[in-house]
């Protein structure tokens, strides 16, 4: 349950802020020479102070990254608690990032992301595509709203831009990180830079890795480990002194017995009889104990992703005004999954074999600059781009009965009427015979599609006066995708179980779908003083809709009239496999001031979201659809702090405060669809997020310093999935990092903890396959997992 000693952590670093930051005489007293540094962020194309920027935006450089132990996107919440990262059992499916409680909602493998991934300038079209362990990278920026008149994607949450450490004309110079740790985690990874001529410059980049999963199985051995891969080439080439060219090729390869290592939290009607097959199947059950971690699944499953490609970026400094850019990018993302416990329990019940490929092609062009003394302004500078991207998606599903399927279905369709079974009437039931269910292939099916994408956009920033300047941005944009799926195989038997329930096979379909949107930004933005600004601004974001590619996209047997049984479960008519885009028209007020000479620093943004016809992806155990909530709502405030307590101490407290996050009422989510969503919150939007750190820098020597970091995380309670109405507590996490640093040499020994206090928790529940539907009893809900403590140590080094 949530009671309000949970938010006591809260209070505590609110408090400590305040008793901080309030009496001016704490730090105004003090004589250090220390101030806070100046960040500078290209979230406007340009280089230019974050303070001065009227967009929420925050960033980290990789020494930032380093000491919060943010080496990928999965712990990207330590850097702003405002972001969100979620992946379950599939990177092409279910991998979602969240930005102020919005993201991609759901599981499936069509959606592009609400926030978008940029690395080196190139759009990423899934969030999953961000996974992989980040190598050679220089910073982070998180911009926060709708974003689109100065990127060559349209995003309706967010963006993340992400950069490589570029090749140096200057000198040899590389680094190297290595890292031990306790789950039998290994990690190396460095960069090397030569010049090679007095206009070109090599940078090669190189990581390898492997840990063991933290998912216990108490058969021997563990799910969700990884051994990652990866190699980075940079060559840069000034061929003159206005014309700079930039290629990096990169390539990525993880392999792992994910992702289906999760934990049976709710138990339904039928978990009794699973422990029961479970045995049979020679396999021990796992702790009843939430917190011992422990799962068994019969198959064996084996993940492979692969992520490859080439990015030219180009540019051309026409004169000091005037310079046009290129980014031209191939990509190609490639997912192999085999063995995937689909019933996700120790009894062999139903299994999946799955794979996924894109190849996207895109371009981007733009011309940007700037002029002084224009007309009645100060200063005037723009962005003019075009952008075009070209994607092909091929995808393959195969679903099979595993060895005890046909005793478990004859006792759980009957069950969904008579209630949960006993060792009775299981014994009764398993002699039925009632269905046809003999191991091996059920379903073969191919799924695939196109999407192209045409945008044109402007960005203007306006000097009006010395005070007061005007941002306005505008894009069209233009999405046509299609989709598609036929079945190579599906078992010829009339009492095939998924026939019998009614599930598949549903019709096959080729749709296209079309689009085309307006969208923009505009801001007012005020300079009070050379510390203090603040703005207003509105923005409009767009994310194109599309075709579901699902086997039962077009709907399940009732809608497909090939099928003899179909008239028994529906009208035979199949349901329109689309879905249509979603816009976010988003409001803000914000306010940026540093302050006490310089050591203190505070953020703050006020923000109101509208969303029309948000994407939601649902799945009920059997089948998985696509949604569009007619209208959502979204506002709250963010806070970010940051002071400069000695030489010594830096503090830092950020807070995201959600009183609403919810989706409308409204009919198109009644219970034919997915009624509890009606007038509900967002799941993975709770009402308050929190981080708390405290970073040392304190010289001991000439030559040597003692570095660190402390840091605690708060989240409030939050619904944990869409598609059910389950919720988690809220939860605190810890984490540290104390090292020694040699001035003299570049390195630096750090040992780390992450989750220190080793909290186990749900991070996302959901229906389980063919458990669910039992008279008289819950359904069953299975949950993936927080990670548990871990730590290690680290050491880096410059040469």
């Amino acid at each position: 349950m949530f009671h309000k000693n949970n938010l006591r952590p809260v209070y505590i670093a609110v408090l400590a802020v305040t008793s901080a930051a309030a009496p001016s005489e704490v730090l105004a007293e003090q004589k250090q020479s220390r101030q806070l540094e100046e960040v500078v962020v290209t979230a406007q194309r340009r280089s230019e102070s974050m303070q001065d920027v009227p967009v929420a935006v925050t960033a980290a450089t990789a020494e930032d990254m380093a000491y919060a132990q943010v080496d990928s996107i999965g712990n990207i919440s330590a850097i702003s608690p405002s972001i969100k990262f979620d992946v379950t059992n599939s990177p092409a499916n279910s991998a979602n990032i969240f930005i102020r409680g919005i993201g991609t909602v759901g599981n499936n493998r069509s959606f592009e992301g609400a926030v978008g991934v940029f690395f080196d300038g190139v759009y990423r079209t899934r969030a999953g595509q961000a996974m992989q362990n980040w190598l050679d990278i220089e910073s982070l920026q998180i911009l926060r709203g709708p974003q689109g008149t100065l990127f060559g994607k349209n995003t309706s949450a967010g963006a993340l831009i992400i950069n490589s450490k570029a090749p140096s004309l200057d000198a040899n110079e590389g680094d190297i990180e290595l890292t031990l740790g306790n789950y039998g985690k290994q990690l190396a990874r460095g960069g090397f830079n030569t010049p090679l001529t007095d206009k070109a410059a090599l940078r090669v980049a190189g990581l390898w890795g492997k840990k063991d999963g933290f998912i216990e199985d108490p058969n021997g051995g563990d799910y969700n480990d990884a051994a990652p891969r990866a190699l980075k080439v940079q060559l840069l080439f000034e061929a003159t002194e206005n014309l700079r060219m930039r290629l990096i090729a990169d390539w990525s390869e993880e392999e792992s017995n994910c992702c289906y290592g999760q934990m049976d939290d709710v138990d339904g009607g039928m978990q009794a009889y699973i422990d029961e097959l479970t045995r049979r199947n020679g396999k021990a059950t796992p702790s009843a104990k939430f917190e011992d971690y422990q799962q068994v699944i019969s198959e064996e499953p084996a993940q492979r992703v692969e992520d490859q490609g080439v990015v030219l970026n180009t540019q051309w400094f026409i004169n000091d005004a005037a310079t046009i850019g290129s980014v031209t990018a191939y990509r190609s993302w490639n997912i192999a999954q085999s063995g995937m416990d689909a019933d996700f329990s120790g009894a062999s019940i139903l299994g999946i074999n799955e794979t996924l490929s894109t190849d996207i092609f895109s371009q981007e062009f733009t011309l940007s600059g700037e002029f002084s003394d224009v007309g009645p302004l100060l200063r005037a500078s723009y962005v003019l781009g075009a952008y075009y991207a070209d994607e092909t998606i091929e995808a393959d599903h195969q679903l099979y009965w595993g060895e005890q399927a046909q005793a478990y279905l004859n006792v759980y369709v009957p069950s969904t009427e008579a209630g949960a079974p006993n060792e009775m009437t299981w014994t009764i039931y398993e002699l039925l015979n009632v269905l046809d269910a003999p191991a091996g292939l059920i379903s073969d099916i191919h799924m695939g599609g196109t999407g192209e994408s045409y945008a044109a956009f402007m960005h203007l920033s306006l000097d009006i006066t010395d005070q007061l300047s005007l941002t306005a941005g505008v894009r069209y944009s233009q999405d046509e995708k299609t989709g598609f799926m036929y079945r190579r195989f599906f078992r010829d038997s009339a009492l095939e179980p998924f026939r019998v329930l009614g599930a598949q096979p549903g019709p096959e379909y080729s749709e296209s779908y079309t689009d085309s949107a307006v969208s923009g930004q505009i801001a007012l933005q005020y300079q009070f003083n050379d510390d203090t600004m603040s703005y207003i601004s509105f923005s409009r974001g767009y994310k194109s809709g599309g075709v579901n590619l699902d086997n039962q996209a077009a709907g399940k047997v009732g809608d497909n009239a090939d099928e003899p049984t179909s008239a028994a479960f529906g009208d035979q008519e199949p349901n329109d496999p689309r879905y249509a885009s979603e816009f976010v028209d988003g409001y803000e007020l914000g306010l940026k001031t540093d302050y006490f000479d310089g050591r203190a620093r505070s953020n703050f943004a006020a923000f109101y979201n509208e969303l029309t016809d948000l994407q939601v992806a649902t799945f009920d155990g059997l089948a998985f659809g696509i949604l569009n909530s007619p209208d959502a709502e979204v506002y709250g405030l963010e806070i970010e702090n940051k002071f400069v307590l000695n030489d010594t101490f830096t503090l830092g407290f950020d807070m995201t405060w959600l009183p609403e996050a919810r989706f409308g009422e409204s009919e198109a989510l009644d219970i034919a669809s997915l009624g509890i969503l009606s007038g509900r919150e967002f799941a993975q939007a709770p009402e308050i997020v929190g981080n708390l750190s405290l970073t040392m820098d304190q010289p001991i020597s000439d030559t040597l310093s003692l570095r660190g970091r402390i840091g605690g995380s708060y989240s409030g309670e939050q619904y944990t999935n869409p598609a059910n109405n389950e919720k988690r507590d809220a939860q605190i996490e810890y984490s540290a990092t104390l090292g020694l640093a040699s001035n003299r040499s570049g390195i630096a020994v750090n040992i780390w903890c992450q989750n220190c206090s080793d909290e186990r928790y749900v991070t996302q529940h959901f229906n389980t396959p063919l458990q669910g539907g039992i008279s008289g009893s819950p359904d069953d809900h299975n949950a993936y997992v927080a990670a548990p403590r871990t730590y290690g140590v680290t050491l880096r080094g410059e040469f």
